[in-house]
């Protein structure tokens, strides 16, 4: 393997609450310590960097998701079946199941109806006034994911509550993913009571999923951790894109103005949002034999974390990373991850952020921030608890 690198130690818990609140300058730290990063509270190898994170996310097979990705046993345990928790010809073959109706093409039957409840959902909330931009971040995933997914209509209102348990359960055992587990277990009691039940909507991907167990293609014990694994990060990441891109452009009204009269740049926008406030953190990956990652030596069976959100800050990768600017090549962010383990709902995500954007260009001059968002305390994802805003009408 050549010289190795030796690899520095960073003390703080980059999963305290004040850390997850504030992120960034934890992991600035880390990237000025190298390209790999012990890190002493979780016992993981972290990869600060852009370079080495895509790397790794290129090398599923070098760097497996099938222990889970998680950094909690118990998590990686309850993880088991779904797509996140798999590799190879088992990913493939679980992703090839529902995947293909969230490609751009199949997305195209919906596009009418997402700009049409994008524009019903912005002018309810330009009627009002003064809003929680969270709420106005909700309503379009939680109109347009649930159906598509065929969750039954009258069993939703803990969704939202649900999916951010199921990522929160994804960090490290602390006291967030303790009092996670509970939302996640439910989330799956009731997958499970929806599959046997059978009552999902007729064309969803639940109705294809249980045809497909009809047929034997899969088991139905396969197929409620499946349905969470669609639900869960179509609603989160969705929400936490659309209601940073909110805050964002409140607190710099150029780039609105900019947004406003050049409406062309809104996919380049939401590229920008997500490099810019990454929805997930980081995940890990373990690797399935020793190994070297920028002349640090990684043992067999080790853990290694993905910092999506810090290889998007990258002062290596990116020119003045910490300023948002929409007009800069932002396609080559990680946000939605990147190879075979890519988000696979991410044309979704970008549809309905960008519908909504779309709507605001249209009609409101202003975003207002009215004092400071609440964050939400998640170890996975990143997003607001409350925003307080207000839209001035165009």
């Amino acid at each position: 393997m050549g010289h190795l690198l030796s690899i520095g130690k960073y003390q703080p818990d980059i999963y305290a609450p004040s850390a997850i609140i504030d992120p960034y300058p934890h992991y600035q730290r880390l990237r000025e310590m190298g390209p790999v990063v012990w890190l002493a509270r979780q016992r993981v190898y972290a990869l600060p960097r852009y370079t080495e994170c895509k790397a790794v996310l290129r090398d599923d097979k070098g760097f497996i998701s099938g222990n889970g990705v998680a950094l909690n046993r118990v998590s990686n345990r309850l993880s088991r079946g779904t797509t996140l928790n798999s590799d190879g010809a088992e990913h493939d073959q679980r992703r090839k199941l529902l995947a293909h109706r969230l490609l751009p093409r199949a997305l195209r039957s919906i596009v009418d109806s997402v700009d049409q409840m994008a524009a019903d959902v912005v002018d309810a909330a330009v009627t009002t006034g003064e809003i929680d931009g969270v709420e106005l971040a909700s309503a379009l995933p939680l109109a347009v994911v649930p159906d598509l997914v065929g969750w039954p209509r009258d069993q939703r209102e803990h969704l939202i509550d649900w999916a951010g348990a199921t990522f929160d359960a994804l960090g490290p055992l602390n006291r967030q993913a303790v009092t996670s587990v509970g939302g996640t277990a439910q989330m799956l009691r009731f997958a499970r009571r929806v599959v046997r039940q059978r009552n999902v909507l007729d064309g969803s991907m639940a109705h294809e999923l249980l045809i497909a167990a009809d047929e034997g293609k899969l088991g139905y014990d396969e197929c409620p951790p499946l349905l969470v694994d669609y639900i869960a990060p179509s609603l989160d990441t969705t929400i936490s894109a659309i209601s940073n891109a909110l805050y964002l452009f409140a607190t710099h009204p150029d780039q609105w103005q900019l947004l406003r009269a050049e409406p062309n740049r809104i996919p380049n926008a939401v590229n920008e949002v997500i490099r810019y406030e990454a929805p997930l953190r980081a995940f890990a990956r373990q690797s399935r034999e020793e190994t070297e990652i920028a002349g640090c030596p990684i043992p067999a069976g080790a853990r290694v974390l993905v910092i999506y959100a810090s290889a998007n800050r990258d002062e290596h990768e990116w020119d003045r990373p910490d300023e948002f600017d929409i007009t800069r090549d932002a396609g080559r962010h990680i946000g939605f991850g990147h190879g075979t383990h890519a988000c696979a709902g991410q044309g979704l995500a970008r549809m309905e952020t960008a519908a909504l954007l779309s709507a605001l260009v249209d009609r409101v001059s202003h975003i207002e921030a009215l004092g400071q968002p609440t964050w939400a305390v998640n170890n996975i994802i990143r997003r607001h608890k409350r925003l307080p805003l207000k839209l001035v009408a165009a």
